[in-house]
């Protein structure tokens, strides 16, 4: 029985760092679920790397068709950005173990889903004063940066990984991102762990 690691924690806490680490090393064979968004590409992001980057028609069609596991819209100062996972042919926990980057939402849908036993979180804690610096440092390399958002995106991620939040979702395991080789090392222990 295949399972998903879902990589979960506040904006600019590292995230993507460590998940891309994880998928070098790669020792126990993960394979990776890309999710969606109808927000603009970034700069430096590819197609079908960190996201499917679609449409609000092409995402009508994915409903129609029952194929949404979970999904979040954000009313940003740009608009109405929409983030969700597809069950499409990506997820095949019969052959598979898989690794991915979500939300604490999203890891509750999955969870609900495809079950507990099936889907594990890796929480990423950072603390807020280098998150916030990560996210000021970031998104000054953007062609056009979005300050604004970064700001909103930072305010709820208080409410969104509240401490009751993070308790009802039943994380108990929080790792803690303060030297990125050992973090890394940590995680992959947890997931061999959790696969055997």
């Amino acid at each position: 029985m295949g399972k998903i690691f879902c990589v979960i924690g506040k904006s600019s806490s590292g995230k993507d760092t460590i998940f891309k680490q994880i998928l070098e090393k790669n020792t126990v064979g993960l394979k990776t679920i890309v999710p969606y968004t109808t927000r603009p590409i970034r700069d430096g992001e590819t197609n079908g790397i960190e996201y499917f980057f679609i449409n609000e028609k092409e995402l009508e069609n994915l409903e129609r068709d029952n194929k949404i596991i979970e999904l979040r819209a954000y009313h940003t100062v740009h608009g109405i950005w929409k983030y969700f996972t597809a069950h499409d042919e990506q997820i095949d926990l019969v052959s598979n173990n898989y690794i991915m980057i979500g939300t604490l939402d999203s890891y509750m849908k999955l969870k609900e889903f495809f079950g507990d036993k099936k889907v594990r979180p890796i929480y990423i804690e950072l603390e807020d004063g280098i998150r916030l610096t990560r996210a000021i440092e970031r998104e000054k390399l953007q062609e056009n940066p979005k300050y604004s958002e970064m700001c909103r995106r930072f305010l709820a991620d208080a409410q969104d990984f509240s401490e009751e939040n993070i308790k009802k979702a039943g994380v108990v395991r929080r790792f803690e991102n303060q030297d990125l080789s050992q973090i890394v090392e940590d995680i992959i222990q947890y997931i061999v762990q959790e696969i055997k």
